[in-house]
């Protein structure tokens, strides 16, 4: 889906802003550095930059019509004055930079303007970025480049220097649930959806993973579990957790959407409803809200975070959880 320069702007504005002022003086820079967090639409505003210097019919000078020939075949990714370079494999090689060089001596087949987008610029072997260097260094006045990065700091420093780096923020969690809504994310389950991950393509893709499904409510069980019996939470693990969380990405996942269960619980004490993330669970967190107190819960959280330092520090995840479900039920102090 095609978004237009007043969506983008709404999710990152300062990027936006710096580059509509650019496109009003007539001044863009000859080459551009996107960086930042996966899913922060680094790919989505190369597009709509490309179609700002290529549209036909501009409006106000830096909103393209998407109506032009030019602006559709941007989007449909078949400009020929537009080149896009991904890596080959796990990297972007030599002879890619030096084709794109050829291409680039050439006269632009539209006009005199060429565009060419480098995705996963950090991917670049040695031999090509030292080839891209040389291109930057002797930037032609109609040509615009633009390199994205997740891993700025893989970049030649030689090759920053002669770029400007435009820094993408990641999403608010209320930015990101409303971008799912509008997605066609149900309201009740995209504010988990949104504080799970930062990246929208993964978000999208939880949404439909049956995993993750499951994961939830396994999550939502074990706290149930923790508010019956000391011996229901373990039994719970058992049956159910070890089953499903069986690797450490897996298991740390498991702890953050407990975690976020737990600041439920909290959210729900300090009156702060619209913040709740378990939606469709709202009416059961409510009433065991009442049966803790602030102190507890944050005691609580505490353990969480604590169980998700010692999973990084390779302890046995089986008696990780178990320390922590003891841990959850006791409310003594983290170990």
């Amino acid at each position: 889906m095609t978004r237009t320069w007043e969506e983008l702007e709404g999710t990152q504005p300062i990027v936006l802003k710096m580059l509509k002022n650019s496109l009003k003086k007539n001044r863009l820079a000859h080459a551009y550095l996107f960086e930042g967090m996966k899913g922060t639409g680094k790919r989505e505003i190369s597009t709509i930059l490309t179609k700002s210097i290529l549209c036909e019919n501009v409006i106000d000078e830096y909103v393209p019509c998407e109506t032009c020939s030019n602006c559709k075949r941007i989007n449909h990714g078949n400009h020929p004055d537009v080149h896009i370079v991904e890596p080959e494999g796990l990297s972007i090689k030599k002879h890619q930079i030096q084709s794109l060089q050829e291409e680039f001596s050439k006269t632009g087949v539209e006009s005199k303007k060429k565009i060419y987008v480098i995705v996963h610029a950090d991917k670049m072997t040695t031999n090509a970025a030292n080839s891209l260097l040389k291109f930057l260094e002797e930037p032609n006045a109609e040509t615009t480049a633009v390199l994205l990065t997740e891993q700025i700091q893989q970049i030649l420093p030689t090759i920053l220097s002669r770029c400007q780096v435009l820094s993408f923020t990641p999403l608010s969690p209320s930015e990101m649930a409303k971008k799912l809504v509008t997605s066609g994310i149900k309201t009740s389950e995209a504010p988990l959806l949104a504080h799970i991950t930062n990246d929208y393509d993964e978000a999208l893709s939880l949404s439909t993973d049956d995993w993750f499904v499951q994961a939830r409510g396994i999550v939502v069980k074990l706290y149930e579990a923790l508010n019956t019996a000391p011996l229901e939470a373990l039994i719970a693990l058992q049956r159910e957790w070890f089953l499903h969380f069986k690797d450490k990405e897996q298991i740390d996942r498991g702890l953050d959407l407990l975690l976020l269960l737990y600041k439920d619980l909290l959210y729900i004490q300090l009156g702060k409803h619209n913040q709740i993330v378990y939606v469709s669970n709202q009416e059961r967190l409510e009433r065991y809200a009442l049966k803790s107190s602030s102190h507890r819960l944050t005691e609580q959280m505490s353990a969480i975070f604590e169980a998700k330092r010692k999973l990084q520090g390779n302890m046995n995840p089986q008696l990780l959880m178990e320390q922590l479900v003891l841990e959850l039920q006791e409310g003594s102090s983290v170990v």
